[in-house]
């Protein structure tokens, strides 16, 4: 590489706000600096922020802010001395992270001088604009505003094949590269007085199967059908814990239905852990990780259970378990409580297996982000000698 890189990381969504997207960029920044790059996240302002304990510059743009349960603010890109404050920072490129308002922000940057910029495809919109935009005026809005901004992008990235069909779906022609996602949480085997410190703590005795769902509560992560198939278990005479952590808009729905299902004394609700360490001693204290989300483009927790040895259970064909092979790597279902339930019953009381299959996984499956933003840097380099060596520098911008 000619010379250390001075990346913008944009994201709609930082710490206090988390979700995967702002894990992503906080480990792409900090990945980046590491290696003897200058990268600054871009992101809205939040009025809870604490940007004082990151290792590199976060540079916030002004927002609306939104008291909801998930902290989101709504980027407001349109100052214009906005524009020139990036173009004065002299990046060498530009990099989204979400096709929203950090995006539209480097849109409107471009205008006033082209910088090389990168979107990644993250997540699947579609499922947002079903569920949040009312009207097919304001749905047809929203899909021509994110394709305006993934079209503007140099380079498109997403983090498997599967969402290459969201991309379709929202009316995206181009070229795609894949470029996954890594872990934050190292590789490791959690010492066992941790495990049995989580065991205690909720009450959950020795030989009783464990599992986990981790992760945002709202209903479009397929949260329903891991509690019918809990409840099939239950019905069973099958004993077992379900550790549910995280926090999300239908929290409270989901409290009220695993009631209503009957399955109260089997699900233990330690709702939001920001602590990296704690997460990870929850999936060590689990068995198996229960992620039915076809939602998802990657699935980050995945990797992190897989981080300490323990394996998924995925919908088969769904984005997350793109390179899980059945019984080897992961466990795979169809996308529905019962054969959720049918695999469950056929391993939960086999401790041997399911510690095969989480080493398999930890060996094989488990990506660094040290390893991903690497792969990432070295292809900044190429959409970077890309955009001067065709001249867009000095083409007409249309977006």
């Amino acid at each position: 590489m000619d010379k250390s890189l001075k990346i913008a990381i944009g994201s709609d969504a930082f710490p206090p706000t988390t979700d995967g997207i702002s894990n992503v960029a906080a480990s792409y920044a900090d990945i980046l600096n590491k290696k003897g790059c200058e990268a600054v996240v871009v992101t809205p302002k939040n009025p809870n922020q604490q940007d004082i304990k990151y290792p590199f510059e976060i540079f916030r743009y002004k927002s609306w802010w939104v008291p909801t349960r998930e902290g989101y603010s709504i980027g407001w890109p349109f100052k214009e001395s906005l524009h020139y404050e990036i173009v004065d920072r002299k990046f060498d490129l530009l990099h989204s992270h979400a096709p929203l308002a950090t995006s539209y922000y480097f849109r409107l940057v471009n205008r006033v001088k082209r910088i090389p910029t990168v979107l990644t495809y993250h997540t699947k919109y579609e499922y947002d604009i079903a569920k949040r935009v009312p009207t097919k005026a304001g749905k047809r809005f929203a899909y021509k505003f994110l394709l305006n901004n993934i079209n503007a992008a140099d380079e498109v990235w997403v983090t498997s094949e599967g969402s290459l069909e969201s991309l379709r779906k929202l009316g995206y022609e181009g070229d795609c590269v894949v470029m996954p996602n890594g872990c934050d949480m190292p590789k490791r085997d959690i010492p066992k007085v941790l495990v049995d410190k989580i065991k205690k703590e909720h009450h959950i005795p020795d030989d009783v199967p464990v599992f986990i769902y981790a992760g945002r509560m709202i209903w479009y992560k397929n949260i329903r059908l891991i509690l019918e198939a809990c409840k099939t278990l239950k019905k069973s005479g099958r004993d077992f814990r379900l550790i549910m952590l995280g926090f999300g808009a239908d929290e409270t729905a989901v409290k009220l239905l695993y009631r209503a299902l009957g399955i109260a004394d089997k699900v233990i609700w330690v709702g939001k852990i920001l602590d990296r360490d704690l997460i990870q001693q929850y999936y060590a204290a689990s068995d198996i990780l229960l992620f039915p989300s076809t939602f998802d483009t990657n699935g980050l927790v995945v990797r992190e259970a897989a981080s300490c040895g323990t394996p998924s259970l995925l919908i088969r064909g769904s984005c997350a378990a793109e390179g899980i092979d059945d019984g080897e790597t992961g466990f795979l279902c169809e996308e529905n409580a019962d054969s959720i339930a049918e695999v469950l019953a056929g391993i939960m009381n086999n401790r041997k297996l399911l510690e095969l299959v989480g080493s398999n996984a930890r060996d094989k499956i488990y990506i660094s982000w040290d390893d991903a933003v690497s792969r990432a840097l070295e292809r900044y380099q190429k959409v970077i000698n890309d955009f001067y060596s065709i001249g867009k520098s000095s083409e007409e911008y249309k977006y």
